[in-house]
């Protein structure tokens, strides 16, 4: 089931790795109608910034991300002893390389996995969360994370966070040329014939931040599930881990100048507004579901 699972999302990331290029495509398209009157010097400008931006997201993945949430690396077990250890400690149970480990300066407890794979994977914990969770619950906390990374989920939302980024660049570049009274000035001499592609290209470019941020939310919200459950499997104790979800659910969230929105869906809370949303716009499960769910294992 295990090998299952992790073959599963080896094959999602390649099918979002091209359907957010695919996307992307789209944006393009439409930014090169709106600015240019063309659709192709877009679809260009777009497929070539992807490219760039993935390569870059793929070499350097965890120091960006670990960046845009202020994150510190902890660099031996002396300055952290009790998370360095129980990362050590899930590590081995999942059978996983020892991951790089950060610590956030935020008092509200939350924390994240990222990297491309097991080899190159990194966690970040807030002090909240040290300050706040016994051993117990914090190992229910490290196990979840040493799932995502055991599942390669890690990849996957990696790929999604570096790909939405992009997306959002590409339609504020377009967006804000029409704010600052841009435009194909050629499409005047048209007798506004262009004027029908105009308007939905500027729709597009309105929307898409929107719906690439949705299919991550979506992403992340299916991975909570699995890896609470793969956190009992590694801990052989549910209520460490229920403990540890109703105080982070019980708790204020980050501040904003500490966690990124982007990478906001990382985390195993949301980290900026509670999990109070269980709708289409909510990063993550609700937590009273995912308690009962850990409850019925």
């Amino acid at each position: 089931m295990l090998f299952e699972q992790i073959a599963k999302n080896k094959r999602k990331t390649i099918l979002l790795f091209f359907g957010f290029f695919l996307f992307m495509g789209v944006v393009g398209a439409a930014l090169g109608t709106y600015m240019f009157g063309r659709w192709m010097p877009g679809v260009v400008i777009a497929l070539v910034a992807g490219i760039v931006y993935a390569v870059f997201m793929f070499g350097q993945s965890t120091d960006v991300v670990m960046s845009m949430n202020h994150a510190t690396e902890v660099t031996s077990a002396d300055q952290a002893p009790d998370l360095w250890h129980i990362v050590e400690d899930m590590a081995m149970v999942a059978q996983v390389p020892m991951p790089r480990v950060f610590i956030i300066d935020d008092p509200s407890p939350n924390a994240f996995a990222t990297g491309n794979d097991p080899q190159h994977a990194a966690v970040a914990a807030t002090t909240g969360i040290l300050q706040r969770l016994n051993r117990e619950e914090l190992e229910g906390v490290m196990a979840h994370e040493m799932t995502h990374v055991r599942n390669y989920d890690i990849r996957i939302q990696t790929i999604a966070v570096a790909m939405t980024s992009a997306i959002a660049l590409l339609a504020n570049l377009g967006t804000h040329f029409w704010y600052f009274g841009g435009g194909n000035r050629d499409r005047d001499r048209e007798g506004g014939s262009n004027i029908i592609g105009i308007v939905v290209s500027l729709l597009v470019l309105l929307l898409a931040p929107m719906a690439a941020t949705l299919v991550q939310l979506a992403i992340s919200r299916n991975r909570e599930y699995l890896a609470d459950a793969g956190a009992v499997e590694l801990t052989r104790n549910p209520q460490g881990l229920i403990n540890a979800l109703t105080k982070i659910s019980q708790s204020e969230p980050m501040s904003e100048q500490n966690v990124s929105p982007e990478s906001a869906a990382l985390y195993i809370a949301n980290p900026l507004k509670g999990d109070k949303l269980a709708g289409l716009f909510a990063t993550h499960p609700p937590m009273d579901k995912r308690i009962e769910a850990l409850r019925n294992l």
